[in-house]
């Protein structure tokens, strides 16, 4: 199976924290359709197996009219083997989840909706330049709910300076109560670039505090477990039978194509991915050009990747998998660098291999590059 990603790379307003890819000129919208219809024609012999999930993200995917989003679907079926039972995830910003809406999108074959709520603080929103109010994050809920998504993800972001505990608390009893399937929680990153990394440089918003970040990761474990929520990712929390498939494909090594402006495509052995320009990603695509780079992905790479994604999900890494995959040298090192971590008391052993203990698990990513194979 595969997976097929599309980056749809507009939003109306941009937010002090984003660092993704996109712009405010909805204008272009017609032209990026036209090329992206035409990437997926140049691109159709890139997936050989059935397409099991579909994922519209971005940017903001809810700001793309129908007419346009029904283009891009009719390319995709045109080309692709796309499984019955397929996944089809469709990002939404609260603002644009409206009852005619969300019925145009089931019709067209969306039954997973992931809402980008952030918060349902005021405050908080206003502090991120959200472009949607708290009562249309609630009214968005229940307005898909109402029409029949019963696959619903919402994303919070904590760690912000101005988020309290009891803050944080409250918008999981929102969840809680409205019975969300999935949750995505991330912690705010200062990228640079961003609005939001300028601010802090000029003293105008508070740092962040990784103290604070930490104290917000443990109320979100601890009360998603209450609510009977698998933490299966590091930021990732689902009703059992409601993880994310297309996600967790990328974390199993599943290959995947990414389609638009900044997508990136995988097939075991490469990465590619395409320009973060819109008006290059145009023009490129009108001389029947792919605007890409590429690379491949030596042993110790894919190793690497292994490690790092297998300590931010539930099941762990296996000793087993890394000397079948990788041989001899990768097994005796991970071993070696396993047995300083089980002492500290980071790592369980289980029938699977080793996982992170709850609290190592805020320190994944720190935790994995003490594993990383560092070429001689």
């Amino acid at each position: 199976m595969a997976g097929i990603y599309i980056h749809i790379p507009f939003c109306k307003k941009a937010c002090h924290y984003c660092n993704f890819h996109f712009s405010t000129q909805l204008k272009y919208i017609d032209q990026f359709t036209k090329a992206i219809i035409q990437e997926i024609e140049i691109q159709k012999n890139y997936l050989s197996a059935p397409i099991e999930t579909l994922y519209f993200g971005g940017g903001t995917p809810s700001l793309l009219p129908m007419d346009d989003f029904h283009k891009i679907l009719d390319k995709l079926r045109t080309v692709y083997s796309l499984n019955t039972a397929i996944e089809f995830t469709m990002e939404a910003n609260p603002d644009d989840i409206h009852p005619n809406q969300v019925k145009a999108w089931k019709e067209a074959g969306v039954n997973r909706l992931s809402i980008g709520i952030q918060s349902f603080q005021p405050a908080a929103l206003q502090w991120m330049n959200r472009a949607h109010t708290t009562e249309q994050a609630h009214e968005a809920i229940r307005v898909a709910q109402g029409e029949g998504i019963g696959n619903i993800s919402i994303d919070l972001i904590y760690g912000t300076p101005h988020l309290t505990n009891d803050a944080l608390r409250a918008d999981l009893d929102i969840i809680n109560q409205y019975q969300i399937q999935h949750l995505s929680c991330y912690a705010l990153t200062v990228e640079d670039k961003t609005a939001l990394h300028t601010m802090i440089q000029n003293k105008k918003m508070d740092p962040v505090h990784p103290e604070q970040q930490a104290a917000h990761f443990d109320i979100i474990t601890n009360y998603t477990e209450e609510m009977g929520m698998e933490h299966y990712e590091i930021s990732n929390f689902s009703k059992p039978g409601f993880r994310s498939k297309h996600n967790s494909n990328y974390w199993k090594g599943i290959p995947y194509l990414g389609l638009g402006p900044s997508a990136h495509s995988y097939n075991k052995n490469t990465r590619q991915w395409n320009v973060a320009n819109n008006q290059l990603y145009f023009s490129t695509l009108e001389k029947n050009e792919l605007p890409f780079e590429i690379e491949q992905l030596p042993l110790a790479t894919k190793y690497n990747e292994y490690i790092m994604i297998s300590l931010r999900c539930m099941e762990g890494f296996s000793l087993q998998y890394i000397l079948h995959n990788f041989g001899p040298e990768f097994h005796a090192h991970t071993l070696k660098v396993t047995q300083g971590f089980l002492a500290k008391n980071w790592l369980n052993e289980t029938s699977q291999g080793y996982t992170l203990t709850k609290s190592a698990k805020f320190f994944a990513d720190g935790i994995a590059s003490d594993f990383f194979w560092i070429a001689q």
